[in-house]
């Protein structure tokens, strides 16, 4: 997208070192086709068995990353399926992340969900918990995270989120940042993010059903 490239060139970066990960989430096929025929190549997607329905039998040379939250029953199927998992946000999923990686000898990559808002309605370690999380997921559970990922509450400026999770990234020694959607994205490559999960403005204003 011509945005993220402006955007990266105004914060001193390449443009190829931020991901635009398309959110299809209840898109129909007839909107995600054209994006897909423009050649992107990385879509997020909310729910398993929903992208499961989605994706499968197309999802080859794609990368698709889980970006809701997930359910530790749902965790054998968001392993065998995504290729990145950017909500890893408690102990009991990363234990369940950890088996079904040993199980099924496939590893996807991991990101920490991190609450910078500390908002009680939404997942993710809060920031202050977030250093012994990620040590914990390494040494007790073998897992790797490569990066975290936010939501900022949508009533604040964003960037002192995005700040903040830069911060905690660094001193974890964490290179990926998923930081930024459709209205605050270009704020959120200012502060470093290297991917940003853009939905209405690639695929236009979602319609859900009644």
């Amino acid at each position: 997208m011509a945005r993220i490239a402006r955007a990266a060139q105004a914060a001193g970066r390449a443009a190829g070192d931020v991901t635009l990960v398309a959110v299809s989430k209840t898109q129909p096929w007839d909107a995600i086709a054209p994006v897909l025929a423009a050649g992107q190549k990385v879509f997020g997607e909310n729910r398993v068995q929903e992208a499961q329905a989605r994706w499968t039998g197309k999802a080859e040379g794609l990368t698709l990353h889980l970006i809701g939250p997930l359910q530790t029953n749902k965790a054998a199927d968001a392993v065998a399926f995504f290729d990145v998992i950017e909500t890893l946000d408690r102990e009991k999923l990363a234990r369940v992340l950890a088996e079904e990686v040993q199980r099924q000898g496939r590893r996807p990559r991991l990101y920490v969900q991190v609450n910078t808002g500390e908002e009680p309605q939404k997942a993710g370690v809060i920031p202050a918990e977030a250093d012994a999380f990620i040590a914990m997921a390494r040494k007790t559970y073998g897992l790797e995270p490569e990066g975290l990922m936010c939501i900022p509450p949508a009533e604040e400026p964003p960037g002192p989120h995005f700040a903040l999770l830069a911060k905690i990234a660094a001193r974890n020694g964490l290179s990926k940042l998923s930081m930024g959607m459709s209205g605050d994205f270009e704020t959120a490559i200012a502060f470093g993010a290297t991917s940003v999960r853009v939905g209405s403005a690639v695929f236009g204003a979602r319609s859900y059903p009644a």
